[in-house]
This record gives C-alpha cells, structure tokens and sequence, in this order.
C-alpha cells in the first residue's frame, strides 16, 4: 500500500529558456498522479548546469512509493544525497569545480504536503487570497536580509542576489531544510526557479494565482509575467491545486495557515 494524498490534484509546468540565456539549465517534475512536483536550477555560470539540473529530476522521478509520509521524505533525501556525491565525482571527472544546482520539491501524502529544499528556487502557497513564501532561500542576499544589513527592496538589485549557499553537488555534505503544510480545499502551490520570484513580483504572483483557476493557464501567465519583464534568467513555473472531494460544503473559509 502506498502513500497517497486525500486530495485531488491538478497540475502543470513549464519552463522558458527566457530572452537572454543559450540554454536553459532548469528542469522540473510535474507528477499529480503520485503527488510529487520539483524544480531544479542548474548553477549559473558553472559546467554543464544542465546537466546538474536533470540528475536531481531524474532521481526524483524514480522514487517509489512508501506506505508512510515520513517514509516518502526520508527516500527523497536519500536520492538528493546520491545525487550530490555522483556531481561531486563528476565534477573531478571532467576537472572543473563544481557541477550543481538547486532543488525544490513537494509531495503530497494523505492531508499533508512536505518540502525539502536546497538554494533559492522557492515554494509558494496561494490560500483564500494570500501568498506566502514556504520556503527561505539559502543565499547570500537572504543572509544579509536577516542581519538587518540591507532591505527587501534593496535585496532585489543587490550584486550579490544570484550567489547562492547550498545546493546538490556544492559540498561533501548536502543540508536540505525541511517545512509541512496542511493542505485545505482550494490551495495551490507555486515552485518555481528564481528566473521567476527575480522577475515577477510577490504581488504580481499572487494576482496571477488569483486569476487564473486552471493550472496551465496559471504556469503559463506566470511565465510570460517574467518574459515580459525581462526574461534575464531560465524561468519555470509548476502549479498544483489541491481539491478535497470530500468536502460538501465549498463556502467553508479554509483555516488560517
């Protein structure tokens, strides 16, 4: 007996090479059917991020499929672990420093959803008109935010915003930070690469989430938001809506989160 969600999922991806970059480094997973959704960005300005990017979706893809929750988390560390020690020796393999990236993903197990994460490619959740940011990113620019040393709005044009602190393939030891959610009727999760969150404001995001109720449609406006503002980086969006089909009376107001 496997692991599945009490929820009914829809959901969709995609992914931009954007108006600048050759290649796009970005890979993601969109999987409903099994309750698993990841992005992976490959590191800017590093060897074959492409490259980086596919392994990490790649193992993600393949995981099987435990009876327990906690089961389902500990096999996705497990294969992000391998991931990063089968980069490293690549890496040395080809001689260059590093071959990396970063890594978001979500899965959905009976009424719950867990996120493990490494870098700055994020998880939002949209629930009853609000947007809140799941994840924190693992970068400089967040350091400097928490020490007080520079603002919000400052971070957004910092030199310093694309240089990131963890990621598959960074270190012998791999640090993946970890949140749960209780899912309600009607959320809906963003994960995307910061090709979208560098481009596209929260604000922005959220009135797109809000106006948009199919998940193509939604993966699809998010990314032109960020072409249209440029398109400096590889961009992707994966939208899954959770629908509880248990739920007879839709007018309930969802708890707060």
């Amino acid at each position: 007996m496997s692991c599945t969600s009490q929820f009914q999922w829809t959901s969709a991806a995609r992914t931009d090479v954007g108006r600048v970059r050759q290649r796009n480094e970005d890979s993601c997973l969109d999987l409903p059917d099994r309750g698993l959704w990841a992005v992976a960005d490959g590191m800017g300005g590093h060897s074959v991020g492409d490259y980086a990017s596919q392994e990490v979706i790649k193992a993600l893809s393949v995981l099987p499929l435990p009876a327990t929750f906690s089961g389902l988390l500990d096999d996705a560390r497990l294969a992000l672990q391998q991931v990063n020690r089968e980069l490293l020796d690549e890496a040395a393999r080809r001689h260059v420093r590093r071959i990396g990236s970063t890594v978001v993903m979500m899965l959905a197990c009976e009424r719950l959803c867990g996120c493990l994460w490494a870098g700055d490619s994020r998880l939002y959740l949209y629930r009853d008109g609000h947007l809140t940011q799941l994840t924190r990113d693992h970068s400089q620019v967040e350091q400097l935010k928490e020490r007080g040393l520079i603002t919000a709005e400052e971070a957004q044009h910092h030199p310093a915003h694309n240089m990131i602190t963890r990621a598959v393939g960074a270190t012998q030891g791999l640090s993946l930070d970890q949140t749960l959610v209780e899912v309600s009727d009607g959320d809906v999760f963003l994960l995307c690469s910061d090709g979208l969150s560098n481009e596209v404001t929260d604000a922005d995001i959220a009135a797109i989430l809000a106006r948009e109720t199919d998940s193509t449609a939604c993966a699809n406006a998010l990314v032109e938001a960020a072409l249209r503002n440029g398109g400096h980086d590889n961009v992707t969006a994966v939208v899954a809506r959770a629908e509880d089909p248990y739920l007879t009376d839709k007018t309930l107001v969802n708890p707060d989160f």
